[in-house]
């Protein structure tokens, strides 16, 4: 749709010269010769801006804006003003007008200040949007889970939701730690101000510093201007830190310094700059141990650790697991355009059975490949990936559970089975990157790649691997 635009003023010169000009920019224009009469057009037919003269009989264009603010504070207004009275026109944007142009006209600036007004207008509606759309996702009631596990979460996220407290989340990787930290945002009294998230595994040592508390131009090779760090981007907001147990102790103790005296200095910088966020801290780490080894400061740990919330594994809420899968069943048949009408019972059953490594994110990533693949109208056990219905329900067997009869038993085939599903765990411990899961096993690429060759898992996980292991 074309932008409305409503011009009024006395002048009938005026009205049709601006008329002209924004009908040739594209778009809809309509005019009124007075305050009263605008209102009345207004009352009847809904605007984007409205351009008023300041001086016009019946309702001033001082008057007209009190009216529009007042019925639909979101309309845009601009005022035309005579040259030298711009003490009116500032009056007007103390009362909520966006900006003013003065007579005589300049063309381009006119085009200008309607074109940043509109756009201005534009990307406050989709923040609103998107702000309302974020608050519906991560609602309470979005929490998808019946299990005892996850309503002691819910309990606990409505309670710390409104408390300005720090917030430690811990969990294994894929078991929503990161959403539970947005739930605490979205249902909070910051709800309105940032969320902004740290990975503090996936920035470089080097560069930790700078993105976490900016840095002034010239404090280093590469900085060649100012930079803002994160902790003032979230400034009255909430600052989650992901992956927190990965900081280096340097950084740690700059971080402290931040949390306890509310302040941050810039590499290269000098003054101190005042900050006012929530810390909510997330970890698949065991911090206490880490405590113990060195490797994380005591001070920082209890620093962050002032209301701890444990996100369960996925294994330790199985009641949950059909739940989520329709949930993802539904939300990936929308995205992938398809029209699947459920999950088989003997289908459902395996998925169950399977212990999930990846926890909640596996799941999702095992029905998203399976929606995408399926070509029929349900999903049947054979439309799993075969590393489920392999390892679903089945344990590591112990020397204790297995027989030697007068039979025998086949002692290689045992052993490459146990080989075997331990190298379908590691794989999806490591979120299907062979290289890590050779790290995880303490083998060699080169091993892991004869393993994977020798048991056929090339479709599970990733395919590269280092040439030179």
């Amino acid at each position: 749709m074309k932008p409305r635009i409503l011009v009024v003023d006395d002048e009938e010169s005026i009205r049709e010269f601006l008329e002209i000009m924004l009908k040739k920019e594209g778009y809809e224009v309509s005019l009124a010769e007075d305050g009263a009469k605008a209102l009345d057009i207004i009352n009847k037919k809904s605007f984007d801006m409205v351009i008023s003269d300041l001086q016009m009989p019946n309702l001033t264009g001082i008057e007209l804006l009190r009216e529009v603010k007042n019925q639909y504070p979101d309309m845009l207004f601009m005022m035309i003003t005579a040259f030298g009275t711009t003490e009116s026109a500032v009056e007007a944007m103390k009362l909520g007008a966006y900006d003013y142009i003065t007579k005589p006209f300049k063309i381009d600036e006119v085009r200008l200040n309607i074109a940043n007004a509109l756009r201005s207008k534009n990307l406050e509606v989709e923040n609103r949007n998107l702000k309302k759309e974020l608050q519906k996702e991560y609602s309470f009631q979005n929490f998808i889970g019946n299990s005892e596990p996850m309503h002691r979460i819910f309990d606990m996220v409505k309670r710390v939701a409104q408390a300005p407290t720090n917030i430690l989340i811990t969990g294994e990787s894929g078991t929503g730690k990161e959403m539970i930290a947005k739930s605490i945002h979205y249902n909070g009294p910051l709800k309105d101000k940032a969320f902004v998230t740290v990975n503090c595994g996936a920035i470089p040592e080097s560069l930790m510093e700078s993105e976490m508390f900016g840095h002034k131009k010239g404090s280093f090779t590469g900085a060649v201007s100012d930079k803002t760090g994160l902790f003032e981007v979230a400034d009255g907001g909430i600052l989650f830190l992901d992956e927190v147990g990965e900081l280096p102790l340097n950084i740690q103790v700059k971080l402290l310094r931040a949390i306890q005296e509310r302040v941050v200095r810039k590499v290269g910088g000098t003054e101190d700059v005042q900050i006012d966020i929530r810390i909510v801290a997330a970890t698949n780490r065991d911090l206490e141990e880490m405590v113990k080894k060195g490797e994380f400061r005591e001070d920082l740990y209890y620093r962050l650790n002032v209301i701890k919330i444990e996100s369960p594994p996925l294994r330790d809420r199985k009641d949950d697991i059909a739940i989520l899968a329709n949930h993802f069943l539904k939300k990936y048949n929308s995205k992938l355009g398809k029209n699947i009408s459920g999950i088989s019972k003997e289908a459902m059953d395996i998925l169950k059975k399977y212990d999930y490594p990846g926890n909640v994110r596996e799941l999702e990533n095992i029905i998203e490949r399976t929606v995408a693949l399926e070509g029929g109208a349900s999903i049947l056990p054979e439309s799993l990936p075969p590393f489920v219905s392999t390892t679903s329900g089945r344990k590591l067997a112990s020397s204790n559970e297995i027989e030697v009869t007068d039979e025998g038993v086949d002692i290689d085939k045992i052993l490459g089975q146990i080989e075997k599903e331990i190298i379908i765990k590691a794989i999806h411990t490591a979120n299907g990157v062979k290289k890590h899961a050779a790290k995880l096993l303490n083998i060699s690429f080169r091993s892991m790649r004869y393993r994977v060759e020798k048991y056929s898992l090339g479709n599970i996980g990733d395919d590269e691997f280092d040439e030179e292991a």
